[in-house]
């Protein structure tokens, strides 16, 4: 090893024991809670929705529920540390951590948590803006960024390619729920009763999150497809899209259920989970 990669690699192992540290760890598991928390809330309007009440069923709507309460300014804030400690913490998780890996398990990490570590980044940046009095409208900005991409030339491709991203990460969280793969996030309650319960509330959560990726990525494909960006409505629309088929109410509901059940098995793997 030359000393130019020993000292690239040192400076790597100190900023990955930096990583470690006790205040990332907390705001990380911080970030898990309240990414649970909106699980839940949006699980519950999507419900709602089914049944024909108001509201929007994805992040926005859920900050905007919880921003309205008395403290609304000091809890964005917080949830701002939160989430952006999570997202420090999935990119490390992403780059650092994973050197020890196999160049495929590599691979696979930088592309699964990297996309985790953008997610949750921005899902901080959402409550920035709420913190400020900036209320963006989610669908509203999903369709203007898809026109944006498509006024581009070679944009259709690009919002087909991003669409069947999120159709791809759809399938993965099906395929976790299925296969149980979450349980190496969350061992602790292994072989109990209550062990069995948490399994169950994930395979529900992960399945129902995977269903309703897959279906707003599927918009994405269908808005290049017609070259009509008001058909890419994200979470939001791609929900209330099923309102008007005849099983679609039913099939709201569960995916509303599956998505206060990941909320639930989200919330202990924030305070039982590995890190």
């Amino acid at each position: 090893m030359s000393d130019g990669d020993s000292t690239i690699s040192q400076a790597a192992d100190a900023v990955e024991q930096v990583s470690n540290t006790k205040t990332l760890d907390v705001l990380a598991r911080a970030g898990f809670a309240v990414m649970a928390l909106l699980h839940i809330i949006i699980g519950a309007i999507a419900i709602t929705v089914a049944f024909g009440q108001p509201g929007e069923a994805e992040p926005t709507g859920a900050i905007e529920q919880l921003a309205a309460n008395p403290w609304g300014t000091a809890v964005m804030w917080s949830c701002v540390l939160a989430c952006f400690g999570l997202g420090v913490w999935q990119a490390s998780e992403a780059t650092l951590r994973a050197r020890p890996l196999p160049r495929k398990e590599r691979l696979s990490k930088l592309i699964s948590s990297g996309f985790l570590a953008i997610a949750y980044t921005s899902v901080g940046l959402s409550f920035a803006g709420f913190a400020v009095g900036i209320r963006g409208d989610s669908s509203e900005s999903t369709r203007d960024f898809s026109a944006s991409l498509m006024a581009t030339p070679t944009g259709l491709w690009a919002l087909v390619a991003l669409g069947l991203t999120i159709i791809g990460i759809g399938v993965y969280f099906v395929a976790k729920g299925v296969r149980r793969g979450f349980k190496e996030e969350l061992f602790h309650f292994d072989g109990t009763r209550r062990g069995r319960l948490i399994d169950t509330l994930g395979v529900a959560g992960h399945i129902a999150k995977g269903i309703a990726l897959f279906l707003t990525g599927l918009l994405f494909v269908i808005a290049a497809a017609k070259h009509d960006a008001e058909e890419s409505t994200g979470l939001d629309g791609s929900l209330k899209a099923l309102r008007d088929h005849p099983f679609g109410p039913t099939l709201l509901v569960a995916i509303g259920a599956g998505f206060i059940a990941y909320g639930i098995f989200a919330l202990v793997r924030s305070r039982f989970g590995r890190m």
